[in-house]
């Protein structure tokens, strides 16, 4: 190979270069992305941009090798022919590669009906959404309301409170993030919401939107009016593969991998990060995309080394997902995939914090997650267990609908103790 192009300029991108290098590739690197900036921490636009903690510039993410890349920012890709292997850009300019690495993420999804030419209402998503967002927030004092009940809205709730500012979150569902947490754990942080002040208007949908001089008024489907000073949408995201259409690739919620991370019907095109939907074998064969931080710094150095591999020689790419969020200043921790779980089993630690605040999670008596608030250690101990290979194969004992470890300082599981 003499040039690898990597279209998305984002942390599995950044990391996907980093690992060509480490891993001897010393032909040219192209990254092409559509934002100006080189990659920065996402995580932080929901927290620390929001509240005044950083900046944008305290964002940008450092390289831990020496990329010798070739950056192209503000360029948005516009195809792909895989048989000619060509990556179309603006002006008619054709982009030739030996091995395309796709990470172009997700973009936010918008609600319909919804007055998205109205500077009062956002998204979220880029630096320029958190910078039109704060823009907003500064100049009013009024309630700030968001649609959508996941991990970006609920941690958007907390950081607005931290401002003292009145916030309304609103869902179509009665829990808050979907199914990921389980309901028992989404209860508890539903109360934690509402013992900080947020307003919670769940199994409701926006029915009428109203904007005027006064506000953004919305009209709920429980008839509910409220009236907001600042909107932000946070309904999820949509893989970013418009681009793509045409290409010959599958495109099914995003780009379809193989478990090596090659793209379905190409060996020499990768994808990695948000935009991949892949099967991971450590849990099952289905194709699914995961949306964390850590899933795209590790499929992007994945994606690298099995390009450089070939597809003969390539390695499944069966990580364990970790990810964590923090809300009113309490941190939530998870490992595996507890969204597939059909129970959910307390821990008993016996060493301080509620009876809630470590969970596994289990899928036909297997064990495939766990999840921690404010409980670091024994988070990170279980963690560890679930990333043994053996763990997950074992059925967990249980008594009471809750794990007893023998030990309450190592955490070894599913070892129950005796009543």
């Amino acid at each position: 190979m003499e040039q690898i192009v990597i279209v998305g300029a984002g942390l599995a991108a950044l990391r996907a270069a980093e690992r060509l290098r480490e891993q001897g590739f010393d032909g040219r690197i192209v990254i092409v992305g559509d934002e100006p900036e080189r990659p920065y921490h996402r995580p932080a636009l929901s927290k620390q941009i929001v509240t005044g903690e950083l900046g944008p510039t305290d964002l940008t993410l450092p390289a831990y090798a020496e990329l010798d890349v070739r950056w192209r920012l503000r360029t948005q890709a516009q195809s792909l022919d895989i048989g000619r292997r060509i990556v179309s850009l603006p002006g008619g300019e054709e982009l030739r590669y030996d091995g395309l690495i796709i990470a172009t993420g997700v973009q936010a999804r918008h609600l319909p009906g919804a007055p998205r030419h109205d500077p009062r209402v956002h998204v979220l998503r880029t630096i320029a959404d958190a910078e039109a967002l704060v823009g907003t927030l500064r100049g009013s004092r009024g309630r700030v309301v968001i649609v959508g009940t996941g991990f970006t809205g609920c941690e958007l709730a907390g950081s607005l409170r931290e401002l003292h500012r009145d916030v309304t979150l609103i869902g179509r569902s009665t829990s808050l993030f979907g199914n990921v947490l389980g309901p028992e754990l989404s209860e508890t942080l539903l109360g934690l919401h509402c013992d900080n002040g947020v307003d919670l208007a769940l199994g409701a949908t926006v029915s009428t939107w109203a904007p005027s001089a006064a506000g953004v008024a919305l009209v709920l489907s429980d008839e509910r009016l409220v009236l907001a000073d600042c909107v932000v949408i946070a309904v999820g995201s949509l893989p970013s593969t418009r681009w793509l259409t045409g290409s010959g690739l599958v495109l099914d919620d995003g780009v379809l991998c193989e478990a090596t991370c090659h793209a379905v019907g190409a060996s020499d095109v990768m994808a990695a990060g948000d935009v991949a939907c892949w099967p991971n074998l450590r849990f099952d064969g289905v194709p699914r995309r995961v949306e964390h931080w850590l899933n795209a710094i590790e499929m992007g150095r994945a994606a690298a080394e099995n390009l450089l591999a070939g597809r003969s020689k390539a390695q499944m790419f069966t990580p364990l997902p970790r990810f964590w969020s923090e809300q009113h200043h309490v941190r939530i921790q998870a490992a595996g995939m507890p969204s597939l779980a059909d129970q959910r089993l307390k821990v008993d630690t016996r060493a301080g914090g509620k009876p809630e605040s470590v969970s596994v999670y289990a899928r036909n008596g297997n064990t495939i997650g766990v999840v921690g608030l404010d409980r670091p250690r024994a988070v990170l101990t279980l963690t560890r267990q679930l990333a043994d290979t053996a763990w997950p194969r074992l059925r967990p004992q249980t008594e009471g609908n809750v794990f007893r470890p023998a030990s309450p300082q190592v955490l070894h599981l599913p070892v129950p103790e005796t009543a």
